[in-house]
């Protein structure tokens, strides 16, 4: 019997990630990669995948995703390869009042695919703060709010990174999440989030607007699911670009 699809899934290495400014950041990835391949598989490939895969941790970003796609595609003569590499991103952010530093944890991944279908595929997690514009409406005294996280993946023409599409969501949301609070940090942020209430349809159609008016984002999905803090379920709203574009007939 032949095999035409072989790879590894989910095999964890410490990898250093390229941000923004240009310094490194050291992280632990789950990495699955897999090939279509001849009808004939080489000896010991998986543990070639591996070793080609232990060549590039010690500089992820997006320029290398090419270079390492075509030296598997290249090592089993493969009409296609694809990987996709998740991580925890770590962050800086400053409290709004009193300045106070924490790292606050994101998760991204690339996904990247040469051969049959070549393109990248950028995708970030981003936590932020909902309060129910409803709760707000019919209560005499607060309304409830809770931590939710919208995910979004996009492909792109010119280099975008992760921290640029962090601050687009984080804009979208009733406030931002922060891992440290002192108390008068605490007041701004539960007032910013009372002064904002939206359900996640809202959260959902304000990315999707910051995402149509990008000049380099191409093609995008969103999607919002809120930890509800008086319910036993999640509520959720999802939208997809190309779903935008057949309606209105592109936006490009």
């Amino acid at each position: 019997m032949s095999v035409h699809t072989a790879g590894i899934k989910q095999i964890k290495l410490p990898v250093k990630v390229m941000q923004r400014d240009g310094t490194i950041q050291n992280t632990v990835a789950d990495i699955s990669l897999q090939a279509q391949i001849p009808t004939t598989l080489k000896p010991h490939c998986i543990a070639s995948i591996t070793d080609i895969l232990n060549r590039y941790i010690d500089k992820v970003a997006v320029s290398e995703f090419q270079a390492l796609l075509h030296d598997v595609q290249r090592f089993f003569n493969a009409e296609s390869t694809q990987i996709d590499m998740s991580f925890p991103y770590f962050l800086e952010k400053e409290a709004p009042v009193t300045g106070t530093s924490s790292m606050l944890e994101y998760r991204c991944t690339f996904s990247g695919s040469v051969g049959r279908k070549n393109g990248f595929v950028l995708t970030v997690v981003v936590p932020v703060t909902t309060l129910c514009p409803c709760s707000k409406e019919i209560s005499e005294a607060g309304a409830h709010n809770q931590r939710a996280e919208v995910t979004m993946s996009v492909r792109f023409r010119k280099m975008l990174w992760a921290e640029d599409l962090i601050e687009l969501i984080e804009q979208c949301g009733s406030c931002e999440l922060f891992s440290l609070l002192k108390r008068p940090d605490e007041k701004y942020v539960t007032e910013a989030a009372f002064r904002n209430p939206m359900f996640v349809e809202d959260v959902v159609r304000k990315v999707a607007v910051r995402a149509l008016d990008h000049p380099d984002i191409t093609w995008f999905s969103a999607s919002v699911e809120s930890f509800e803090s008086i319910h036993k379920h999640s509520a959720y709203a999802y939208v997809d670009s190309g779903d935008i574009m057949q309606k209105n007939g592109g936006y490009r």
